[in-house]
């Protein structure tokens, strides 16, 4: 695959090298071919349009997909091979866990565990500017969700990190 850095190369780049640049923004596969599809962009206001009105006209089983190419929260590798600049993202996004103490990541990690036997899938925040505390906090409040509610809580976090990515895949964020 060809580095893509831009959204005038995202427009340019072969099918198969755009939409595994747009994998590693979102890991819905149907998602990913239809902005392919979507190409040219005339600027990043209509990536970020098309990219959220696509992601509303997916299926709930498309969004679950999606968040199973995240790792979970402190870990580094997700449950599904991801790319490696989604790896980096991935990192650079759960940088808030770093810091943390032992005990806070411990807790973490027991409320992710409690999530996803609740739910079903991991735990999905839009990680970027928490620390892991928020990040507890939050996990634990939507415990309390029913399973309708959060899964268009999880798929509204996943529009926010998708957004994140594509910004900083077009370099209109670094």
């Amino acid at each position: 695959m060809n580095l893509i850095t831009g959204l005038e190369q995202l427009n340019a780049a072969t099918r198969e090298d755009a939409f595994a640049a747009l994998l590693s923004c979102c890991g819905s596969i149907r998602w990913a071919q239809r902005m392919t599809e979507a190409r040219p962009f005339a600027d990043s206001s209509a990536l970020i349009g098309t990219a959220e009105r696509i992601w509303r006209e997916l299926r709930p089983a498309d969004w679950l997909e999606a968040f199973a190419s995240h790792p979970r929260i402190g870990e580094r590798r997700a449950a599904v091979p991801q790319s490696a600049q989604s790896a980096q993202w991935s990192e650079a996004e759960q940088s808030g866990t770093r810091h943390s103490t032992p005990e806070i990541l411990a807790e973490l990690a027991e409320a992710s565990r409690a999530y996803e036997e609740k739910f079903g899938y991991l735990f999905i925040v839009c990680a970027t500017g928490k620390s892991s505390e928020q990040m507890l906090a939050i996990c634990r409040e939507r415990l309390g969700n029913d399973y309708e509610a959060e899964l268009f809580i999880a798929a509204e976090e996943q529009r926010k990190i998708t957004e994140i990515r594509l910004r900083k895949l077009i370099g209109a964020l670094r």
